[in-house]
C-alpha cells in the first residue's frame, strides 16, 4: 500500500506493529534516516534495541549472503515486544531476497523496514511493497517540516511552551538548513533554555541559530546603514587587520543592502518583508533590519545599491589605480551620509 507523505509523520509517531513493513525511498539519505529512526523507535520502544529486538543490516552484508534476511526476520528473539530488522541502503540488485521473504512473511515475523534512494514507479522493490496488502511503501522528499511537526518536535525536546512568533521563525529557519540540523538546533535551544520556565523567545532561537553571516560585517553594515558615520573607520581598520578583503566587504555590503530592499520593496510593507526573508532574520537583528528597511525606503535603497555595484566594478577593473580599501571606504561613508539624509 502507498503511505502518502503527508501521512508519514503520523504514522512514524504512532506505527502499527503488526504490519508486515515499510519501503522509505527517495533522494536525501539525512531525511530517509530521520524518518526511519523515529518510526523504528516508537515501533519498539526505547529498550528496543537493548533487548535485541532489532537487527540492523547494510545492503552489501545482504548481498554476500541473501538467506540472512529470511533468517532474522523468522528468528525468535528472547524477549517480549515487536521485532524489526532493517535494511539499510537498498538497490534493485537486491529486490529478489527482500520480495522472497516478503512473500513469506507471516503473524509474529519481525517486521521488515528498508531504506532505499530513489526509485522508479517501475522499481520492483516499490511495487512489491506498494502492492501489498499488509505492507507501505512511502517517498521522503525534501519538503521543509510543517509547523504541526515543527511543534511536535519542540514538544518532545521539552520546548512544547512556544508561543506563536517563535513557531513562525523556527518555520522559516526549517526552510534554510538541513533536517539534521534543525534538530540539532532544537536540541540546543533545549539545553539553551534548561531550567527556564519562561516561553521560548526570538531572542532564545537567534542565540542557537547557526549564524548566516560574520559578525562582525553585520556591526560595520549596521553602522552604515544607521548613518553612523564617524563609527565607521576604527571598525573598517579593525576588519583589516583581521585579514577580510575589500572586495568581501564590497559583497557583503552589497548582500545586506539587497535584503533592505527585499524588506522595503515587499507589498506588504517592511512588516511582511522581514517575514518573507530567506534565510531568515531573528531576535534582536530582526527589527533593527526592519527599522533600516523602513528609514531607507525602496527609492534610496536603489540608489544605495547602485552605488556598491560601480565599486565593486572599480575594485574589479585591470585600470583601478586607488587602494582598494580607499575605495570601499568612500563607499560606505558615502552611503552612511545617504542614510543621514
Amino acid at each position: 500500500m502507498k503511505l502518502s507523505p503527508r501521512d508519514l509523520p503520523g504514522y512514524a509517531a504512532r506505527p502499527e506493529a503488526r504490519r508486515t513493513g515499510l519501503l522509505f525511498y527517495g533522494a536525501d539519505p539525512m531525511r530517509i534516516a530521520l524518518r526511519r529512526k523515529e518510526l523504528v523507535d516508537n515501533l519498539i520502544g526505547p529498550s528496543g534495541e537493548e533487548e535485541m529486538r532489532l537487527t540492523r543490516m547494510q545492503a552489501t552484508e545482504l548481498r554476500r549472503d541473501p538467506a540472512q534476511l529470511a533468517d532474522a526476520v523468522k528468528a525468535q528473539g528472547f524477549f517480549p515486544g515487536p521485532r524489526v530488522v532493517l535494511v539499510e541502503g537498498a538497490t534493485e540488485a537486491l529486490a529478489a531476497p527482500i520480495l522472497a521473504t516478503l512473500q513469506d512473511w507471516q503473524e509474529g515475523d519481525a517486521q521488515i523496514i528498508v531504506t532505499a534512494g530513489q526509485l522508479k514507479a517501475a522499481s520492483k522493490l516499490r511495487k512489491a511493497f506498494e502492492g501489498h496488502a499488509n505492507a507501505y511503501a512511502t517517498g521522503v522528499y525534501d519538503d521543509p517540516p510543517s509547523r504541526e511537526e515543527i511543534a511536535a518536535i519542540l514538544d518532545k525536546a521539552g520546548l512544547g511552551n512556544a508561543p506563536q512568533e517563535a513557531l513562525r521563525d523556527l518555520t522559516a529557519l526549517a526552510l534554510v538548513l538541513d533536517p539534521g540540523d534543525f534538530r540539532q538546533t532544537v536540541e540546543k535551544l533545549a539545553l539553551y533554555k534548561h531550567g527556564d520556565v519562561s516561553p521560548l523567545s526570538a531572542e532564545d532561537i537567534a542565540a542557537c541559530a547557526p549564524a548566516t553571516t560574520e559578525a562582525d560585517l553585520d556591526d560595520i553594515l549596521a553602522l552604515v546603514a544607521e548613518a553612523r558615520t564617524g563609527e565607521i573607520g576604527p571598525v573598517l581598520r579593525k576588519l583589516q587587520a583581521q585579514g577580510t578583503q575589500p572586495v568581501a566587504l564590497c559583497i557583503a555590503a552589497l548582500r545586506h543592502f539587497r535584503m533592505l530592499y527585499a524588506v522595503a520593496a515587499h507589498p506588504g510593507g517592511p512588516g511582511q518583508g522581514i517575514g518573507a526573508l530567506r534565510p531568515p532574520v531573528f531576535g534582536p537583528r530582526r527589527d533593527r533590519v526592519q527599522r533600516q528597511a523602513s528609514k531607507w525606503g525602496a527609492p534610496r535603497l536603489e540608489q544605495a545599491l547602485t552605488l556598491i555595484t560601480e565599486c565593486d566594478l572599480t575594485l574589479r577593473s585591470a585600470n583601478q589605480h586607488a587602494p582598494a580599501m580607499a575605495l570601499v571606504e568612500r563607499m560606505l561613508i558615502r552611503l552612511a551620509m545617504m542614510a543621514a539624509r
